[in-house]
């Protein structure tokens, strides 16, 4: 299969923050800056808990495997899954050093809750392509587990799924091969953003140092 080099892969997990905001995944990746918040560091605890040092375990005929390095040449990206569950079915494939044959599901984890948009999803599906690619599958579903709930949410990964995400990181490698920072757009997201103190959103929103003196010091000219 054709593709992007090794060199050239891009965090898979970056479309994430690609979705939400291309100046934040542009800020992240570009850029390299990154800011602390309560949300980021739940997030990284729940990823440690869950890879677990890369472990796998079986429970009756569903095979474990947490922390699993994936990587797709289509999209020109790697990074890891959460879990992989691999289920025993007919209709599955051959796993090296198990016998029969198992259907894939990967399921990625979130501390929060569901989100109104479709950011997490689209990693999912970005997972399967990976996991399609390397061990030569189909995967027609997934799921996204969110702490706040403790519950799965079931998530189809269809043909439009996937398109989005091969757009997506089209796009991405554009940007970053030009090194492209978009300007900032201030919107409601913004608060939620872990980025918020660098990105500076309602500076991108002025037009001039005239501007931004006026609108900071309160007079009608600049230097008075």
């Amino acid at each position: 299969m054709t593709g992007y080099e090794e060199e050239d892969f891009l965090m898979l997990s970056g479309i994430q923050h690609f979705a939400f905001c291309r100046r934040q995944w542009a800020l992240i990746h570009i850029e390299q800056l990154w800011e602390e918040n309560l949300r980021t560091v739940e997030g990284d605890l729940l990823h440690a808990n869950c890879h677990d040092s890369y472990s796998s375990e079986s429970r009756k005929e569903v095979f474990l495997s947490r922390g699993m390095p994936v990587f797709s040449r289509s999209l020109g990206a790697s990074g890891e899954c959460d879990i992989v569950e691999f289920r025993a079915s007919s209709n599955g494939i051959p796993l090296h050093g198990r016998t029969g044959l198992y259907t894939v599901y990967p399921v990625e984890y979130k501390h929060g809750e569901p989100k109104d948009g479709d950011i997490d999803i689209l990693q999912l599906a970005a997972q399967a392509i990976c996991l399609e690619e390397m061990l030569g599958c189909e995967i027609p579903a997934g799921a996204i587990f969110y702490g706040k709930t403790k519950r799965r949410q079931r998530v189809e990964i269809t043909e439009e799924l996937r398109e989005r995400v091969r757009a997506m990181f089209a796009e991405m490698h554009g940007y970053f091969q030009r090194g492209y920072v978009p300007k900032g757009k201030l919107t409601k997201s913004c608060n939620a953003c872990s980025l918020k103190n660098l990105c500076l959103p309602k500076l991108c929103k002025i037009k001039s140092v005239r501007e931004y003196l006026n609108s900071t010091l309160g007079t009608e000219e600049a230097g008075q």
